[in-house]
């Protein structure tokens, strides 16, 4: 007889008893769900907002949420789905507003004849350094940043996140062929920047550091107990 290697015990919980659990009001569940979709969710936000301050919040604000509305889900879609669903609908929203108000500021407070360079110098490492995976990486990211949004929140949820199109176009709220011209698109604007050296930095863009993670899960449980006293 062939010994048991791996125990059931240490299988991962599948997400929908999971999101029964959470459901139920345990944040140790809620704890381990958070874990397991931070980095998704996050890359997800920033595709959408470009700075990584707000898309921490979004994402923050997102798990909330969904904590409260966990009772809703039922199955029908994969949980990582109807979670991004939620974080883009929520990037999107901030998105809006901030740039409202920057519009508002910057009609106020900018010297006339003089404009803010969105394509600063950070954003283009040396192409001497570029070969080096983490220069690389970065300057895939700045690519990535540079692109319009309708093409960069598309290619992040299809090329870093690997939603399907039919997923991609339920989380944006377009046609399954608008996805897949607006992929298709996005590719070609980032292949004639970076031929080559695209393939296979894909999975590092938007690096997540453990103290990310760390710091949205305490941010979301502490929200939480302040809402429970």
């Amino acid at each position: 007889m062939i010994p048991d290697r791996y125990p059931a015990t240490t299988a991962p919980r599948a997400d929908i008893d999971l999101a029964q659990a959470v459901a139920a009001g345990d944040q140790d569940a809620f704890t381990t769900l958070m874990r397991r979709h931070n980095q998704m969710l996050f890359r997800t936000a920033r595709s959408i907002l470009r700075d990584d301050e707000e898309a921490e919040e979004v994402v923050q604000d997102a798990y909330l949420l969904a904590y409260r509305g966990m009772h809703h889900y039922r199955g029908e879609a994969r949980l990582s789905t109807w979670l991004i669903r939620i974080v883009a609908n929520r990037a999107i929203r901030r998105r809006q507003r901030l740039g409202r108000e920057r519009a508002i500021f910057a009609a106020v407070d900018a010297p006339a004849g003089e404009e803010e360079d969105d394509m600063g110098e950070s954003r283009f490492p040396n192409p001497e350094s570029a070969a080096a995976n983490s220069e690389l990486r970065r300057l895939l990211e700045s690519h990535i940043d540079a692109l319009p949004d309708l093409y960069r929140e598309v290619f992040v949820l299809r090329g870093v996140e690997e939603l399907s199109s039919e997923e991609t176009a339920d989380v944006l709220g377009i046609p399954e062929a608008t996805v897949r011209t607006r992929f298709f698109r996005a590719r070609h604007l980032l292949s004639q920047a970076l031929a080559r050296d695209m393939d296979p930095v894909f999975g590092e863009v938007y690096a997540f550091a453990g103290d990310r993670c760390d710091r949205i899960v305490a941010g979301v449980l502490a929200r939480l107990r302040r809402r429970s006293v």
